[in-house]
C-alpha cells in the first residue's frame, strides 16, 4: 500500500497548526499576565521585591477569585490571594493595575488587576483596617502597554 506524502504532510501541518492554536489561547483561560513592578509593592499579606511577576488565576475553571503570584518563569509561588471581581467603564487591549500610594519609605499597595479586553477583573482583599486606610490614599491606575516601559514615578510596567 503506498501512502502519498503530500496526504501525510498535509495531516502533519494541520496537527502542527491546532496545537500551536491551542498553545496561543492557554493564558486567556488562566489570564497569565507578566508585570514588571520598579519598586517593591505590597500585596494582601506581604510586600513583594521590585522585579517580574506572573499573576494568573489559579482554577480558571471553578474559581475566578484566586489569584496566584509567582516569579517570571513559573518556579516560584510567591502567593495564593483571595480577590473579588470589580468592574471598569472601559477595556483596554493592555494590562491595568491600580495602585495606592502610601507614605513615604512604605511601598505602594496593589489594589486591582485587570487583564486585556476584559471588563471585570480582580480587586485585591485586605483586612478591614487597611482597606479603611486604603481609601483614603491616592490611587493611581497603570496600563502596562505590551512592551516594557518605565513609568518614571509608577511602580508597575508590564507586558
Amino acid at each position: 500500500m503506498k501512502i502519498n506524502k503530500g496526504y501525510i504532510l498535509a495531516g502533519l501541518i494541520i496537527a502542527f497548526s491546532l496545537f500551536f492554536e491551542l498553545a496561543a489561547h492557554a493564558d486567556e483561560a488562566d489570564q497569565a499576565t507578566t508585570i514588571t513592578f520598579s519598586q517593591p509593592i505590597q500585596i494582601p499579606g506581604q510586600v513583594l521585591p521590585a522585579g517580574t511577576y506572573l499573576f494568573k488565576l489559579a482554577n480558571s475553571d471553578t474559581e475566578r477569585n484566586i489569584v496566584q503570584i509567582f516569579n517570571a518563569d513559573r518556579t516560584v509561588l510567591y502567593a495564593t490571594v483571595q480577590t473579588i471581581p470589580t468592574e471598569r467603564q472601559e477595556p483596554t487591549g493592555d494590562t491595568v493595575v491600580a495602585l495606592a500610594e502610601q507614605e513615604v519609605g512604605q511601598p505602594d499597595v496593589l489594589l486591582r488587576w485587570f487583564y486585556p479586553g476584559n471588563e471585570t477583573g480582580n480587586e485585591f482583599v485586605y483586612p478591614k483596617q487597611k482597606e479603611n486606610e486604603l481609601a483614603r490614599d491616592k490611587q493611581q491606575t497603570i496600563v502596562a502597554h505590551q512592551t516594557i516601559v518605565s513609568n518614571p514615578g509608577n511602580a508597575a510596567t508590564g507586558d
